[in-house]
Parts: C-alpha cells; structure tokens; sequence
C-alpha cells in the first residue's frame, strides 16, 4: 500500500511539473495553432494529476515546474522549441510505460500516447497526430540532432577551455590568450564542420547508392522482389495469401515499391538521409558557440580577473551540458552536471598546470 502511495504522488508531481511546462510553453510559442496544441496538453495533463489526487485523497495542487521541467523550459527559451520536442517526446514514452503496469491507468496511458503523437507532428512542422507506424522513426532521428548538438557544444566547450587555460598558465598577457582562443574555436568549428560534411556526404552517397540499386531490382526483376517483399511480410508473422496479396499490391507501382522496399529491406527512411551541408553548418555553430564561452572574459577586457571569469562561466555551461545530457538518457541531472563538471575542470587544471610548468622554463631560460 505504502509503495503504491509513494507511486501515486510521484506520478501526481510529474503529470503537475508538466502542465506548468505546457502552459509556459504556449506562451513561448509564437504560432497561434501550435499554442494551442500545448494549451490542450497542459490541460489533459492536469485532468491526469486529478486521477492522481483522487486516488490520494487529496486536492490537486497547482501546477508548479520541477527541476527538469525549468531546464526544459529554459533551452527552449534560449534555442527554441524544437530543441526539446524530442525530449518531452521521451516523456511522454516513459508515462506509457510506467502506466501500463497501473491496472485502472490505462486510459491515462492511451492519451500519453496521444500526446507523444501530437508532440511528434510538432516536431515535424504540423499540429496533427502523427500515424502511430511513423513514429518512432522520427523519435530517434530527433533525439539524435539534439545529442550531437549538445555534444558539439561540450567539444567546443572543453577543448577550447582547456586551450585558454594552457596559454593562461603560460602567461599573463592577456593578447596572447585571445589569439589562442579565437584560433582554437575558428579550427576547431572549421574543422568539425568540414569532417561531419564528409561523414555525412558519405554516409548520404552510401545511402543513395543502396536506393539506386534497389529502384534497379524493382525495375528488372520485379518477381523476385514482390517475392521478397512477401516473405519480409511473412516473417511479421502475416499469413502467407495475405502476404503474397500485400506485396502484389505494392509493387503494382513503381514508386510505393520502391519507398517500401527501402524502408522494409533496407531499415531507411528516403525523406530522411540527412542534409551534409545542414549537418556541417550545425556542427560548426555549436562547436564555436561553445569555444566562445571560455574567451568571453578576455574580449570583454576584464584584466585579471578574466581567468577567474572564464573558468566561472565554463563552469556554468558544463553544469548545464551535463545536465542536459543526463536528462535526455534518463539520469539524474544532478550527477550528470557534476560529472561534467569534474571532466571539464580536471582537463582545464592539468593544461593550467602544464601551461604554467612551460611558461616558467621559458622565464628561466630567457
């Protein structure tokens, strides 16, 4: 009993934690529809926090975000909405699964899903559900984007921190550190975007290779593909006439042949290979915004307090990388930022260090 309480009370604090979210959310967001959308949420979620009180016997409390909800609400503010749209996506997935194990939940359960799927139209550019096949595709492409970005930023982050604070320890001429820091973050974004280009335009050529070769086998041998087709049915447990009449059905058009068979055969999806140009221009972007951080204080002419500066604003920015990070994987975010933290500060003390060690040996041999 005291088990299925403390269960009631966690679910009551979260479905509470994001009503608050939703409704901030609708007024962050500009268009009027999708507003809407995250008004219709906030409110669905309340009526599930008042499944919850009821069980309790208690009112329902007014909405109040969590911790997690206000760095949710927070990024979405800074970078935009579509940044965390994946990670309430998430969310929404983990209500499904914890809900299915309530026996008298499973309605609540079913309009998570509805939420997930409305979230997901949000994230593709439309305020419509999306149909319930297509929707883990999108999830984890999603999440995907949003993981390299955070990651892009905490590269940027830690090794240009680590540069300053190595030129830092080597000298006191603060012209010297500038020089430094803005050339390791114009390498480094260069850098990174040029090789996430080749990664991607090989992963891309790769890809419509693949697609190519298929539109060819549908072209010439399209028996042994509509036998194929068949028994990739078949192998989902579809009954063998139905199999063979499904994928005769299919390949009676060229095109759903071919979209069909390279989201069957293949595991791709055509309309989602990736941007090479799009995917260099964000990795370029977060690297240098996070390369910046370190060598804010230094362009802002704050003398000797700049080290001191730089290394608090650093710290900052790998609590919030940390702990967006955990987040996303389901950790607390409290170990998450303090994990950061540690990796980010050690390498920027061992530079420091190192730094000071070889500025010194040049004073005495000078």
């Amino acid at each position: 009993m005291e088990d299925s309480i403390n269960r009631y009370r966690e679910y009551l604090k979260s479905e509470l934690s994001s009503a608050a979210l939703y409704a901030e959310l609708a007024e962050v967001e500009t268009d009027q529809k999708r507003s809407a959308v995250f008004r219709e949420l906030s409110s669905a979620e309340i009526s599930h926090a008042n499944v919850w009180s009821t069980k309790l016997g208690v009112d329902t409390p007014d909405p109040k975000l969590d911790l997690v909800c206000k760095v949710y609400l927070a990024v979405a503010k800074t970078f935009g909405i579509r940044w965390i749209l994946p990670l309430l996506i998430r969310e929404e997935e983990g209500e499904i699964d914890k809900y299915y194990e309530e026996k008298d939940a499973l309605d609540v359960a079913q309009e998570s899903r509805q939420h997930a799927r409305l979230l997901k139209g949000l994230a593709r550019g439309q305020t419509d559900p999306v149909p319930l096949w297509e929707g883990p595709t999108s999830r984890v492409r999603q999440s995907g984007s949003l993981r390299a970005a955070v990651l892009g930023i905490n590269d940027g982050l830690i090794s240009n921190f680590s540069l300053v604070m190595g030129v830092a320890g080597g000298t006191s001429n603060a012209e010297f550190v500038v020089l430094a820091g803005v050339a390791g973050l114009l390498a480094g974004a260069f850098s990174m975007a040029a090789g996430e280009y080749i990664s991607m335009r090989s992963q891309r050529d790769l890809y419509e290779h693949e697609i190519h070769k298929e539109s060819i086998e549908i072209r010439n041998w399209p028996d042994e593909e509509t036998e194929e087709l068949q028994q990739i049915y078949q192998a989902k447990g579809i009954p063998d006439e139905q199999a063979r009449q499904i994928a005769r059905h299919i390949m009676a058009d060229p095109e759903v042949a071919l979209d069909t068979m390279v989201r069957e055969e293949l595991g791709l999806d055509p309309d989602q290979l990736g941007s090479p140009s799009g995917a260099a221009l964000a990795s370029f972007t977060a690297f240098a915004f996070g390369a910046a951080i370190p060598v804010i204080p230094y362009l802002a002419g704050l003398g000797q307090t700049a080290l001191f500066a730089s290394a608090t604003l650093v710290s900052i920015a790998l609590l919030l990388v940390g702990a967006t990070l955990a987040i996303w994987s389901g950790n607390r975010p409290y170990w998450g930022a303090l994990r950061m933290l540690i990796a980010g500060g050690a390498a920027g003390l061992v530079t420091f260090t190192i730094g000071s060690l070889i500025g010194v040996s040049i004073d005495h041999l000078a």
